[in-house]
């Protein structure tokens, strides 16, 4: 072999150490290239996994806090109702102990009205219309008279005094009103003082 025919096949040589190295080359490039997307992608998947933890964290807050506001609002209107119940109740009853005392004052008018003979006198017109201004401003105040006569006695609204048997009359009804009883909404102030069958 002359040396032209050897530096021929040194570089045809040359040539194919230089293609397998640059094929290897090429490999590894794509194997790094392909490791480099593996990277990436757990990278990836990491960060949507913390961010999907943290929007669960902060929605789990943020229910607590709804929760927490929807039960202090349930509260603060329980509140408010109870406290216009109390100053209802509170307005309602103080006007009890007055209520009480002009009671009396209504049974003197109607003692009066019956004892009027005379239905045209001027006094008698004049009793008559205090008394049913009386009424009517008692019972803007809630105050109304306990129904009794004829009634089954209830010893919640009623008083019996008296007892006695009453032909056609079943047992435990009013057969007479001795004095009428009051009550303010539901609170008894007076019980009807009655007569009761037997």
């Amino acid at each position: 072999m002359n040396q032209d025919e050897i530096k021929q096949e040194n570089c045809a040589s040359s040539n194919e150490e230089e293609i397998t190295k640059d094929s290897q080359e090429n490999v590894e490039v794509e194997e790094d290239a392909t490791c480099d997307e593996n990277v990436t992608d757990i990278n990836s998947k990491l960060e949507e996994k913390k961010i999907n933890d943290k929007i669960e964290e902060l929605q789990k807050q943020i229910d607590e806090k709804d929760d927490k506001y929807k039960r202090l609002q349930a509260e603060y209107s329980n509140y408010m109702r109870r406290t216009q119940q109390e100053k209802e109740t509170i307005g309602l009853f103080a006007n009890e102990k007055i209520i009480g005392e002009l009671i009396p004052v209504l049974d003197s008018m109607e003692r009066a009205i019956d004892a009027c003979t005379d239905k045209e006198d001027n006094m008698y017109k004049g009793i008559e219309l205090v008394h049913k201004q009386l009424i009517d401003c008692l019972q803007k105040f809630g105050v109304e008279e306990i129904a009794a006569l004829n009634e089954e006695f209830d010893p919640n609204l009623h008083l019996a005094v008296m007892q006695e048997s009453v032909e056609g009359v079943e047992a435990n009804k009013v057969v007479m009103v001795l004095q009428k009883g009051y009550k303010l909404k539901t609170k008894v102030i007076r019980p009807t003082m009655v007569k009761v069958s037997c």
